[in-house]
């Protein structure tokens, strides 16, 4: 069964790459940049229409505030990327902004921060697809009638190109990232050329429309709250910027050195792309409009519902290169394909802070593996049916979707600066000399710029978007930060119950006579349960079994277990391709083969729970392999079971239920029912 599987397994994402290949997966700096920066960089094409979406509100008069709110968003971008090139440096490991705030600001503040991370990637994906399907859908009607089921395939698409691994992915997503970086900056160069040089006055297909404001004449505090929200959508530009940070370790080396690079080299494109498009959309006199069938007029007569409105990067190219040229396709192209490719920020940033967290115990240990191509599988599967989940509940709707954005971007934004300027201080404290101090206070008052001018964002973003929508982000987050501590919570006190006590224990008692071979994955109480268990089983030969899946948790398995003078030998099989149930198996094979009138006793240490979602925290890989042992001639499977206090909780639900029977009652006969118990019918 399992070769019928893996056939089309290996179709789909590849061979499996080893272990030792993962030096191999890492990334240039040309490929890392559009496989991190993709967001960032696509977000040009929907972030200016956004901002003159919102001041459409207020009519034309309005759109005289766009090249402010542009510099307002250019400089807060300067200032993240200036931010988070101090992260990169001083925590090179690939936490990025989880990192710095668990250190500097407590557990807390680092679940804060994840939670916003896990909630701002699943709505990246979402609305970069959604995004990308309304672009594709101004010319294929096909897409525009069915197109939650084209986001999704496009998702599942894409899930199985970043299964594919890391590398693949970022060498097939680099060539349409260039190619729209190529075209808009001609764009911006050639339309500049036109109006500053030749003079040639260039016109956007709805520069003759009118705007019927749907709030005229705005003054005051109601005008400061419209430019605010305008200002918040527009920071849409801002989104993946951390994705850097996160994937250090994806870098070559020196990786610091070249994530610094890359990030810099992604926001002088960002910034660039930024202001040319809102320039060209102000000099073309573009016209959006957020209700367009309503509020769009051409001549006094409204456009009516047959009306499709395009993006303002697709009416500016069609005013600088002319409706139907060559150049005008290729970036309306681009455009539409790197809007999908955009969400590669998030499968690429999602799966890694997953398998930290889940190094770290907030969250199933099963994320932290890595999968066949040495990319977190678990993660990457994780993240697409999330947001194959909130495409389907928004319908695709990019207007939609874009409102609960920003939020929790600026959250860990905030935080991860906060964290950094305490960061400095903590070694302000101990440097003495006065180059390295000069290099920290300036550090320092970058991030505190930062910390400042992204709390106020953040402020402003939740004041601006809570009732359009920022709620359900919030509440996103809350939910993530709930699941990561009761998970947490658990691997604590499983972590406690079961950790190996000093000295002699209990669980080292002899109970009775077996033996052959004890798997074991570190040594906790059920290992040495089951070792003192296999130890008077009378058999002919005894022997601890481990699998290598990773090398440094088996170097110090070897240490404690020489440390703690472990009679019992132990013996390690490599794994290249990480995998535990299949060297097992071929080694037991292997001792039936050698005598095949012996038989193997295999012993399991097991975990006993009390709760069904515990069950999925647990023994996943003990099942695996005794579901594969069972069918293995002449092995017996034995599992050596250790009761976690919550089992306690389970077995006196049992007791309560009227129909409850202790063992051995069966032979004596039924159980005798309580007189308030009704009988059976």
């Amino acid at each position: 069964m399992s070769k019928l599987t893996d056939v089309p397994k290996r179709i789909l994402i590849g061979r499996a790459l080893r272990s030792d290949r993962l030096g191999e997966t890492l990334l240039p700096k040309r490929v890392a940049l559009p496989v991190f920066a993709s967001d960032p960089l696509s977000s040009v094409a929907y972030a200016p229409g956004e901002v003159l979406l919102v001041l459409s509100v207020a009519g034309l008069s309005a759109y005289h505030f766009s090249p402010w709110i542009a510099v307002a968003i250019v400089l807060l971008l300067v200032t993240v990327v200036a931010s988070y090139r101090q992260n990169v440096y001083a925590y090179p490991s690939g936490g990025g902004a989880y990192e710095v705030a668990t250190t500097n600001l407590g557990p807390r503040a680092g679940r804060t921060v994840a939670s916003a991370l896990l909630v701002d990637y699943v709505l990246t994906v979402a609305v970069s697809i959604s995004a990308g399907i309304e672009n594709l859908g101004s010319a294929i009607p096909f897409v525009v009638e069915h197109k939650v089921t084209c986001a999704i395939g496009v998702i599942v698409l894409l899930t199985l190109m970043n299964l594919r691994g890391v590398r693949e992915s970022g060498t097939l997503f680099a060539i349409p990232t260039y190619v729209f970086v190529a075209g808009v900056l001609t764009m911006i160069a050639w339309g500049t050329f036109r109006s500053v040089v030749l003079g040639d006055e260039m016109r956007a297909p709805t520069a003759d429309y009118e705007i019927s404001p749907e709030h005229p004449g705005l003054a005051g505090f109601a005008l400061v709250f419209l430019l605010l929200r305008a200002f918040s959508s527009g920071c849409a530009a801002l989104t993946g910027v951390e994705a850097i940070s996160n994937g250090v370790p994806a870098f070559r080396k020196p990786k610091s050195k070249n994530a610094a690079t890359t990030l810099a080299m992604m926001g002088l494109l960002a910034v660039t792309m930024f202001c040319g498009i809102i320039a060209l959309a102000t000099a073309t006199d573009v016209r959006m409009a957020e209700n367009p069938a309503r509020d769009l007029f051409h001549d006094g007569v409204p456009l009516g519902p047959d009306y499709v409105q395009h993006p303002v990067i697709s009416q500016v190219a069609e005013a600088v290169f002319g409706e139907g040229s060559l150049l005008f396709l290729v970036l309306a192209a681009a455009t539409a394909l790197v809007l999908f490719l955009a969400a590669n920020t998030a499968y690429n940033g999602f799966p890694l802070l997953a398998s930290i967290l889940a190094q770290d115990r907030y969250l199933p240990r099963q994320l932290h593996t890595r999968g066949d191509r040495l990319a977190f599988s678990n993660g990457i599967v994780l993240l697409a049916g999330a947001a194959i989940l909130l495409v389907w509940a928004y319908d695709a709707s990019t207007t939609r979707l874009i409102q609960l954005y920003i939020v929790g971007v600026f959250v860990s934004f905030t935080l991860s600066q906060t964290g950094m300027v305490r960061h400095w201080n903590r070694l302000l404290a101990t440097e003495k000399q006065r180059a390295a101090r000069r290099h920290m206070i300036r550090s320092r008052a970058i991030n505190t710029f930062g910390a400042f001018f992204t709390g106020l964002v953040l402020v402003v973003v939740l004041v601006s978007k809570f009732t359009h929508g920022a709620w359900v982000a919030l509440l996103g987050m809350c939910v993530f930060y709930a699941l990561m501590t009761v998970i947490r919570r658990h691997y604590d006190r499983v972590a406690e119950e079961v950790a190996a006590p000093e000295g002699p224990s209990a669980d080292m008692v002899r109970p009775s006579r077996v033996h052959s071979i004890v798997l074991v994955s570190r040594i906790h109480r059920p290992t040495l349960r089951a070792l003192a268990y296999a130890k008077l089983m009378r058999s002919d030969s005894l022997e601890a079994l481990s699998v290598n899946v990773d090398a440094a948790e088996t170097r110090a398995l070897h240490a404690e277990w020489e440390r703690r003078g472990i009679e019992v030998p132990l013996k390690v099989l490599d794994s290249p391709y990480r995998e535990v149930t299949r060297p097992v198996i071929e080694y037991v094979k292997n001792l039936r083969k050698e005598s095949p009138r012996d038989v193997v006793s295999v012993f399991i240490p097991e975990y006993v729970v009390g709760r069904w979602y515990e069950q999925l925290l647990h023994n996943q890989s003990a099942l695996r392999l005794k579901a594969r042992l069972l069918f293995t001639p002449g092995v017996m499977v034995t599992s050596v079971p250790y009761q976690l206090q919550s089992s306690e909780a389970a077995r006196r639900r049992a007791r309560k239920r009227a129909d409850w029977a202790a063992p051995g009652s069966v032979r004596r006969g039924p159980a005798e029912r309580s007189k308030d118990s009704s009988p059976h019918t």
